[in-house]
């Protein structure tokens, strides 16, 4: 980890909070469906990052969004658990002979296994975030709604960042 690197995670950091607090925080539709498009961050860190750095990115990740957005604890919680399975979640997807700093992506992994690793990702955490924010599952309906809703909404906005920002 150079400081470059730490550089670079930090105005990413910085984004990824601006953008899910000023514009993507705001967008509920159907009364339940949020894009969560900051678990991405999570996402996109390469093979082989030191473990106890990418838990404390995702803690405060999840802490700033926690803070704009008050809810206690709660994308902390989902986003800490994110990291600190995705490493391993990780390796599933990769050939063990590949570079020790791979950042996954459409063209680094390709299309299938890409596609696997972030919608597992993503759809772990809608389920912790989600569970965690009802509390119960007395509406199960509308939990599976806020699950499905949100894990969509987010598949669609990082594939289409990945699409377009590689071009």
């Amino acid at each position: 980890m150079t400081t470059a690197d730490i550089l670079k995670r930090t105005l990413m950091f910085i984004a990824f909070v601006l953008v899910q607090t000023l514009v993507l925080g705001h967008i509920h539709l159907f009364s339940c469906a949020t894009p969560l498009f900051y678990v991405y961050f999570i996402i996109m860190t390469p093979r082989n990052y030191p473990k106890w750095a990418l838990l404390l990115w995702a803690f405060f990740m999840g802490l700033a969004i926690d803070v704009f957005f008050n809810t206690p604890g709660l994308a902390a919680a989902s986003l800490t658990l994110i990291a600190a399975v995705q490493p391993y979640f990780f390796e599933l997807f990769v050939p063990r002979d590949s570079v020790d700093d791979l950042v996954p992506s459409l063209h680094t992994i390709g299309v299938q296994k890409y596609a696997y690793y972030t919608i597992g990702l993503v759809l772990l955490y809608c389920v912790v975030f989600f569970s965690l924010e009802m509390f119960t599952f007395f509406n199960v309906l509308h939990w599976l709604a806020c699950v499905g809703g949100s894990a969509l909404i987010t598949l669609v906005l990082i594939f289409t960042f990945e699409i377009a920002g590689k071009k």
